[in-house]
């Protein structure tokens, strides 16, 4: 019988964790675009130094999720998504309920949505311990 952490068990968890950061945080850091709006995002939620907090978030993004994808570090590099998904959850999600697609309306090319709830982050965070807890695998 072998350990939990010797098994390749966790590998579909961390490639999809993996590579959902990934997807969110390569444009923070390459895409000057995406760079400018989310330091708006986060000036207007009076983040302080919002340039610099966008570069980290980002960073924490990329490099958590190419820990996560490798299989590497995954304690510390799940710990700071963790955080990471904390903030986003209570400085942006919150207030939007749980559900994470809310339909505010129609429009002729079809649904129109809003703000997305906590409900993703949950998903992120249960996730991201039960690696943290139950090891990364093989």
């Amino acid at each position: 019988m072998t350990k939990t952490g010797d098994s390749w068990t966790p590998l579909p968890l961390r490639l999809m964790l993996g590579f959902g950061f990934l997807y969110h945080g390569l444009p923070k850091i390459f895409s000057s675009e995406t760079h400018v709006a989310v330091t708006g995002l986060l000036q207007g939620m009076g983040i302080p130094a919002p340039g610099l907090a966008a570069w980290g978030v980002g960073l924490v993004e990329v490099l958590g999720a190419l820990a996560l994808i490798g299989g590497a570090w995954v304690t510390l590099a799940g710990s700071a998504l963790v955080i990471h998904q904390l903030g986003a959850l209570f400085k942006v999600h919150l207030a939007a309920g749980f559900n994470f697609i809310h339909v505010t309306g129609m429009t002729a090319a079809g649904p129109q949505f809003g703000m997305p709830g906590y409900e993703v982050n949950l998903l992120y965070i249960a996730g991201l311990l039960t690696l943290i807890f139950g090891g990364a695998g093989a």
